[in-house]
């Protein structure tokens, strides 16, 4: 399975319906859709724009196959990111844009990804001491930009910090606060974040709390 989070709304990318996504089919608001072509992808783009559908469910038997077709029709951008923690677990969050969020950025060119989550990290918070653990996760969500439709690839991390060290927003990159977030507390700024970063942050605590 894969998720797109259009406009904030999830869309499933299933070979089966699995008892999680069986829920969703059973609601007004979602769009289910199984026949694979160009327009079938179109329309799905679409009707997720309407405010009478908030989820989209589209089954076909290869989904790395449909997760490309809907990459060409989108621009994509490959971004990485991380979700920083302490020994002692705690959670560096930033907040940029009204929402709750994670340290993340796009790609340079020849750059890998993991050099790309560190750096932005350093340079969004200031944060320094850090080492990639392991990937967390990849997630998927579209935004319009200059009158373009862009799909951002985010590549997250789970990273490791020395210690709590000083934090700086970049505030050139519109964040307007960083802080670390003791691990128990972080569920209460789950809803206060973006889909995408939500579902980051769940594992994030699933796997901190191991």
């Amino acid at each position: 399975m894969a998720r797109i989070y259009i406009h904030n709304k999830p869309l499933f990318l299933v070979d089966h319906i699995s008892k999680e996504v069986e829920e969703y089919l059973h609601r007004p608001e979602t769009i289910f859709i199984d026949d694979f072509n160009a327009a079938a992808v179109k329309t799905m783009l679409h009707e997720l724009e309407q405010p009478q559908f908030y989820t989209g469910v589209f089954l076909h038997n290869n989904v790395d196959a449909l997760l490309a077709a809907f990459k060409e029709q989108l621009n994509v951008i490959i971004a990485a990111g991380g979700l920083v923690h302490t020994a002692e677990n705690d959670v560096l969050l930033i907040h940029r844009l009204g929402h709750w969020d994670l340290p993340k950025g796009k790609l340079d060119e020849g750059e890998s990804l993991e050099a790309c989550a560190l750096r932005e990290i350093e340079e969004e918070t200031g944060a320094y001491g850090l080492a990639i653990e392991q990937p967390l996760q990849t997630t998927y969500h579209t935004y319009r930009q200059n009158g373009k439709n862009n799909l951002k690839e985010s590549h997250w991390y789970l990273v490791k910090a020395v210690e709590k060290t000083p934090l700086t927003p970049q505030t050139a990159e519109d964040v307007a606060q960083c802080l670390w977030v003791p691990l128990a507390d972080v569920p209460r700024y789950i809803d206060g974040a973006y889909a995408s970063v939500a579902a980051v942050l769940k594992e994030g605590i699933r796997l901190l709390q191991k």
